[in-house]
Formats: structure tokens, C-alpha cells, sequence
């Protein structure tokens, strides 16, 4: 059962609340339409429930608010708006990102896409996809982590009446299974059709709430609505006229001089107000409202060229029943939002790009570099000429970083029941791992594809194996791992791609020079038997061996980009845990 207790929106200046002290609550095993005008304050209320709109009131799953939940995917299926993902990213792969996230299997994504009938476009990318498919894909979400309680906000939104049809039947087979269904709609004759209770709001405020037969019978009969000066005149006139024939005549008067009539026609109203002289301005037959407040027809889009290209049958009515329940709760591990982040970098083609266009760039450069032979080999490897601020494989590290973030908030895919990107712990976590891993492949790729081309070019002779490679090679490694995570941090505190790019241009062109600058003078002390003093303090003794290690860790941070990098990346992590990580985490 899901209920909600005094739902209150949070003012903005001197405007009144969307929604103001709204109590309502949702069976188990029925389907509950929110129905409203357009304005009423629906969206909002669902926004209240889920946490997402600041205000006052509560909503439990179960006796639960949504914060106290284990598994909130478990208990809250979510359909808000459209559907947030990279418009290169396929429908298939687009469920497999979210089952990760969730921690539910990959093969839920094709039972689920064979539910809503997307089993053949499964391969169609989301750009592609009209709004109805969008749709489709949006309630495939909402059942990927199996819930109990399912919120959509205007589901049949785009869809034809077939679908209409079809996905009634889909919320339906859900409340048979014991889940809760509530939905909003500015529809009333959807309302009745499709729903066992309807809550009518107007202004955020409760209007009715009432069983489907109910509200079929109250709101959906058909009236005829009166104008006249003479309102309560004519009022009186058709009640003592309806009891002399002994009619079921129901006369409702309305604000001003307006009446609403039950029980009989525009001819017999309008012979009663002549035979009383009273004088009318309107009569009209109506059937159906959306309680207070009118509803505009808004029509159906137009179908994409895309989706008039498709054979016919390749959009489906679903297979009908749903996909079978999950045995078994997903267990938390640290390995679900690495599984996310992967699926989310590989599922569309920029990471490739970028790494393709990283590896040209290098030997395009490193092969002019390596003819006048003046070039340390170091950063001959690195195809990096003094005049760059950072080499290709740097560069393209951290851009890898930025997109990393800079698309998540883009193309929101965790959106769907949070409203905003989640600044989680396990999730940045797994963004540090996963762009760290593909910096050190994309630095170790520039070097091999740098040394083949000039070992190509110039011969053997060119390449030689020098004796500090290893020292080198964990340069090189460290300079795009901290380049990697300066976009990724940058583009995760401003949400926003181009300032993770700024924050890794940064770093050589305004940060290097300050400390260069800060360490120019000379200096007075020196760090000689640091080891030797660490071992001290230290409740655990380290073999002798580490000390040689350890010194070659500080004479490399020493580095002025180095350095610079350390500066960055810790004012970069300290700004994105004190702006976003506020929520407990709960991957």
C-alpha cells in the first residue's frame, strides 16, 4: 500500500503551493489514477513521494518512507517524463546499464523489452525511437528491479488506443500480482476506464476520492450545462417539474449563473424555461470532465520517419503477462556501479573516438618530433613538443574523464527515480576506477603505437630501451591517470563536460607555473631519511627494499606538474564531496 500524508510543496515567493496538504493513499492489488488538469499539481505530488521537491508531508511503501528503504528498485518502479539516456545508446543497451545499476541480471533487459513489445527494435537506437516507443522503454525501466509499487506520471502519453488498451492491461496484470499502480492522467474517461479508485485534485488540493464505479457515475453521466441570469428561478422550476413526472432529475448550480443538469436534455430544459419566461443564454450537452478547472486537447504527435520506415510488425502489443519475478534480492557488492560505468562508457562509440583519434594525433606527431633529433626520448615516446601544454594521450585521457560525468548529467540515466544525478560514494568510486584503467590503456597504447611508427620510419636504432623505464613509465602512467580524474572531478563539481576539459588544460597552463614559482627559491631543508623517520612512527616495520620505492614516490610528486596535479585533483575531490555528497549512499 502506498500512502500519502499531508503532502505540502514548497512555496516559490509569494505563490501559493503546487501542492497543499494532500492525503490519499494507494491500494495493493488496485490500479489509482491521479487525475487532474493540466497545472493541478500531479507531478508535483508524485516529486513529493519520491523526495525529489522540497516540502513538507510523507509517503510510505509498505509503512517505509523512501529514505528508510534497503533496495529502493525493489520497492518503487518510476516513470517520470522522458527517458534520459545518450541518444546513440540502443534500447538493449540502455536496460543493461540500468540492470547494472540496479543489480538485477542483463537477460531482465530483453524479458522485459519482449513485455512491452520492443522485442525487434531492440538493436534501434534511443534517438530513433518515437515518443510511443519511448514510452515502452520508460515502463521496461520502471520493472526492471521487479517492484511492489509502480509511479508513472502520464504513461499513456503518445501512445495510440491500441496501446492504451494494451498498456491497461499491463498495469492491471501487475495489481493482480498483488503490486500498487498509481498513475497520473488529465483524462477522465481514461480515469474510469482504466482504474479501480480516482483522486481528483485541482490546485494541489484534494477534490475527491472515489471507486472507479463511482466516479463513472458521478463524473462521466452525461449533463447539460446552463448560462441564465435567472439561475436559481430556472433551478427551482425543473426540480418541481421533474417531481411531477416523477423523473430523476438532478440540478446542480454552479459558481455564478451557471447550472449543471443531470437527467435531461437541452429541448426539455429549454421548453421549461420558456413556460416560466425565464431567459437563457446557454444550453450544451456534455459528458465527462476533469473535475475542476478545463482540459485543452492536445493531439498526438506525428509518428517519426523512422517509425514509418519500419516494417509493420516490428512494434508490437507486448506478449502480454509479465516477466517473472526475481528469485532472489541483488546483493550489494562494489562491483555493480563498476558494472554501470562500464556498460555506460562502452554502450555508445565516443570512448573509441576519442582513443582512435588520441593514437593518430600521437604518431602524427611523434614522427615529425623524432626527424631533427633533439627531442629528450621520453617525450619523444609521449609525442609531446614543448609548444603543448599536454601530450595527445593526456589530453584524451582527460577528456575520456570529463565525458564521463559531463554525459551523466546530460543524459541522467540514473535520473528515472532520483530527478538529478546521485552524488554517490559508490558511484565515484567506480568513475575513478573505471577512467583510471582506461587512461593507463590509452598511455600505453600512445607509446606502442608511437614506437612501432618510429621504429617503422627511422629503424631500430631510433627506439632505444632506456634504463629508467620504469621510473618513466610510472610517470607517464601517473600524468594521465591524474589528467583522467581532473576532468572526471571538474565535469562532476560544475556538471557540465567542457569544465572538466578546462580543469585538465588548467592544470599545465595556470597551476604548473604557480609551483614552479613556489618552489624557485632555494631551499633549506632537505627530505634526506624520510623513510627512516616514517619507519618510527609507524606501528608496522616495511622491508628495507620499500625505502628506495618510497623516495622515488616524493622525488616524482616533487615535479612541478606533478605537484601542480596533486593540488588540482585534491581541490577538485574536496569540492565534489563538499557540494554533492550529502545522501546517504545506497548502491
Amino acid at each position: 500500500m502506498l500512502q500519502a500524508i499531508g503532502l505540502t510543496s514548497k512555496p516559490r515567493r509569494d505563490l501559493t503551493p503546487a501542492v497543499d496538504d494532500l492525503t490519499f493513499e494507494a491500494r495493493a492489488g488496485s490500479v489509482t489514477a491521479l487525475l487532474g488538469a493540466p497545472g493541478a499539481g500531479k507531478t508535483t505530488a508524485l516529486r513529493l513521494m519520491l523526495e525529489l521537491e522540497p516540502g513538507r508531508g510523507v509517503a510510505y511503501f509498505r509503512g517505509r518512507p523512501l529514505h528508510r528503504l534497503a533496495h529502493p528498485a525493489r520497492e518503487v518502479g518510476v516513470l517520470l517524463g522522458d527517458v534520459p539516456g545518450h541518444p546513440a545508446r540502443t534500447a538493449r543497451g540502455q536496460l543493461r546499464m540500468l540492470c547494472a545499476a540496479a543489480g538485477v541480471p542483463a537477460a531482465r533487459a530483453d524479458e522485459l523489452l519482449e513485455v512491452v513489445g520492443l522485442g525487434a527494435l531492440r538493436d534501434e537506437r534511443l534517438g530513433a525511437l518515437s515518443l510511443g516507443m519511448e514510452r515502452r522503454l520508460g515502463l521496461a525501466s520502471a520493472l526492471l528491479g521487479d517492484p511492489h509499487t509502480l509511479l508513472l506520471d502520464a504513461p499513456s502519453a503518445g501512445l495510440s488506443p491500441r496501446e492504451n488498451s494494451w498498456l491497461s492491461g499491463l498495469l492491471r496484470a501487475h495489481a493482480a500480482q498483488g503490486g500498487t499502480v498509481l498513475y497520473t492522467t488529465s483524462d477522465p474517461k481514461e480515469a474510469a476506464r482504466t482504474s479501480d479508485r480516482v483522486v481528483t485534485i485541482d490546485g494541489g488540493r484534494l477534490v475527491a476520492d472515489q471507486d472507479g464505479a463511482s466516479f463513472a457515475r458521478t463524473r462521466l453521466r452525461p449533463r447539460v450545462a446552463v448560462r441564465t441570469p435567472h439561475a436559481a428561478r430556472l433551478a427551482d422550476a425543473l426540480s418541481r417539474e421533474a417531481r411531477a413526472d416523477r423523473r430523476s432529475v438532478e440540478v446542480v448550480a454552479e459558481a455564478g449563473s451557471h447550472l449543471t443538469v443531470y437527467g435531461s436534455s437541452c429541448p426539455e430544459i429549454g421548453e421549461t424555461a420558456f413556460r416560466h419566461g425565464v431567459l437563457v443564454h446557454q444550453l450544451a450537452d456534455e459528458v465527462g470532465d476533469t473535475g475542476p478547472g478545463p482540459v485543452a486537447a492536445v493531439p498526438a504527435p506525428a509518428p517519426a520517419p523512422e517509425a514509418e520506415r519500419r516494417p509493420a510488425d516490428a512494434i508490437t502489443d507486448g506478449s502480454g503477462p509479465l516477466p517473472p519475478p526475481l528469485s532472489s534480492r541483488p546483493a550489494r557488492s562494489p562491483l555493480r556501479p563498476v558494472r554501470y560505468e562500464l556498460r555506460r562508457m562502452l554502450g555508445v562509440r565516443t570512448a573509441p573516438l576519442i582513443m582512435a583519434a588520441v593514437l593518430v594525433a600521437s604518431v602524427a606527431l611523434a614522427v615529425p618530433l623524432a626527424r631533427t633529433g633533439g627531442t629528450p626520448l621520453a617525450d619523444l615516446l609521449a609525442a609531446w613538443p614543448a609548444i603543448l601544454p599536454l601530450p595527445p594521450a593526456a589530453l584524451g585521457a582527460g577528456l575520456l574523464g570529463a565525458f564521463s560525468f559531463g554525459d551523466e548529467f546530460r543524459y541522467p540515466a540514473l535520473a528515472g527515480a532520483r530527478g538529478t544525478v546521485p552524488r554517490r560514494l559508490g558511484l565515484l568510486l567506480a568513475k575513478l576506477a573505471v577512467t583510471a584503467g582506461t587512461a593507463l590503456l590509452l598511455a600505453l597504447l600512445a607509446v606502442v603505437a608511437d614506437a612501432g611508427a618510429l621504429r617503422l620510419v627511422y629503424g631500430a636504432d631510433a627506439v632505444p630501451v632506456p634504463d629508467d623505464w620504469f621510473a618513466l613509465g610510472a610517470g607517464w602512467a601517473g600524468l594521465a591517470v591524474g589528467c583522467a580524474w581532473a576532468g572526471l572531478l571538474g565535469a562532476g563539481v560544475f556538471r557540465v563536460t567542457a569544465a572538466g576539459v578546462a580543469a585538465v588544460i588548467a592544470v599545465p597552463v595556470l597551476v604548473v607555473p604557480l609551483v614552479q614559482k613556489a618552489l624557485a627559491g632555494p631551499s633549506a631543508r632537505s627530505v634526506a631519511g624520510l623513510p627512516g623517520r616514517l619507519r618510527e612512527l609507524a606501528w608496522l616495520q616495511w622491508p628495507r627494499e620499500a625505502d628506495r620505492w618510497l623516495m622515488a614516490t616524493v622525488r616524482l610528486v616533487a615535479q612541478p606538474v606533478a605537484a601542480a596535479l596533486t593540488l588540482s585533483l585534491s581541490a577538485l575531490l574536496c569540492a565534489y564531496l563538499l557540494t554533492g555528497l550529502r545522501r546517504r549512499a545506497r548502491w
